[in-house]
């Protein structure tokens, strides 16, 4: 039996390529803006949301950032290895580690935001002021409906 030819699609009219483009195009901007402080956007992420949250556990950081248990450990050893951040043993549980920002670790995202928010500037510089935030509203949208779809979901501390 022949098989027939498969469709002619043009992956650029898909969501998903154009996502994974824009997803390259952001963390090439991130690392342009960010490269001399050699932080990645995870390790950002990270960073901020430590900030955000003093004393977070690591798992709960993984959950709120999405990222995987295994791939945050990386990323809290390398910001722990940085002196970035300390895992300090917990007074409730023992067994539980606190992540804490260390005085470098504040002094490296004191300098970071600014960048970082560079960063973001341009990466939506192609946009209007109305399409930036329909922009935003849109792709929130997409993110937190299609959060379940995730290999490691979020689940954002507010």
């Amino acid at each position: 039996m022949k098989r027939s030819q498969p469709p002619a699609i043009d992956i650029d009219d898909q969501p998903g390529h154009n996502i994974r483009r824009l997803h390259q195009i952001s963390v090439g901007i991130f690392l342009q803006e960010l490269g001399e402080l050699g932080i990645t956007p995870v390790q950002y992420a990270a960073l901020q949301t430590v900030a955000n949250h003093p004393g977070m556990d690591q798992r709960t950081l993984a959950r709120t950032i999405a990222l995987d248990a295994s791939t945050t450990g990386g990323v809290v050893d390398r910001l722990e290895a940085r002196g970035w951040l300390e895992r300090r043993t917990s007074a409730e549980d023992r067994r539980s580690r606190q992540l804490v920002l260390t005085a470098a670790g504040a002094a490296v995202l004191a300098d970071a935001v600014p960048a970082m928010l560079r960063a973001q500037e341009h990466i939506l510089a192609p946009l209007t002021e109305r399409q930036r935030a329909e922009f935003m509203k849109l792709l929130c949208l997409l993110v937190h409906t299609n959060n379940e779809h995730s290999r490691a979901p979020s689940e954002a501390v507010k």
